[in-house]
């Protein structure tokens, strides 16, 4: 490894696509894959120690500690790694938390092995990459922000689209039932919608909530 490298951090609790993430990586010049972690307390140990430039971050880990989390711990400290979210999910309610946790980039497992690389020296010097997709749904939700959900009426939403009603939203959130019904006005007046299935079946569409 010479002093040029850009010296990576594989975090993702399946071994699979960590080796996968490795065996392209390592085939690029200038790029050196120096730790894999299976957690996201892993990752977050292992960026401190001060030799990673980049940390190549899932969002979904077993258990514990997630991958947005886990970011906004590695990039809150001084002098830290850059960190390019590498996942399979492209919603709104895991990009935003993600890239307000300080992600520099924020790429879909399906991408070409070629923007993989790309989107690693592009985070490696500050600058940001986004998925296409990813990036479509941010420029959508900066033209119109009164369709874009609070976390909370994104949770009221996820939790109907399990088929709970409105008592068993309000006892897993420690909302009141009018608190639920108060959610509920507002998230299909910004969805133009007037019933539980339509306002799922929209938000879903438009990439607000996963399912």
């Amino acid at each position: 490894m010479n002093d040029q490298s850009i010296r990576l951090l594989l975090a993702d609790d399946h071994p699979v696509v960590r080796a996968g993430l490795r065996a392209v990586l390592e085939t690029e010049p200038g790029l050196t894959v120096v730790a894999e972690a299976a957690t996201a307390e892993d990752a977050v140990a292992r960026a401190a120690l001060g030799d990673i430039d980049v940390v190549l971050m899932d969002l979904q880990f077993g258990g514990g500690m997630g991958g947005a989390e886990a970011t906004a711990a590695i990039t809150s400290r001084p002098g830290a790694p850059r960190v390019l979210i590498v996942t399979t999910y492209d919603s709104d309610a895991d990009t935003l938390p993600a890239i307000e946790a300080g992600a520099t980039g924020y790429l879909l497992k399906d991408a070409p092995p070629e923007d993989l690389a790309a989107a690693v020296r592009t985070a490696a010097t500050g600058r940001t990459t986004l998925a296409p997709t990813v990036a479509d749904r941010l420029m959508n939700r900066l033209r119109a922000p009164h369709a874009a959900l609070t976390r909370r009426e994104g949770e009221v939403l996820v939790l109907v689209a399990e088929g709970l009603s409105n008592q068993g939203i309000g006892a897993r959130l420690h909302l009141t039932e009018g608190t639920v019904k108060s959610h509920f006005a507002r998230i299909y007046a910004k969805l133009g919608v007037d019933s539980r299935t339509a306002a799922v079946a929209t938000a879903t569409d438009l990439g607000l909530i996963r399912r």
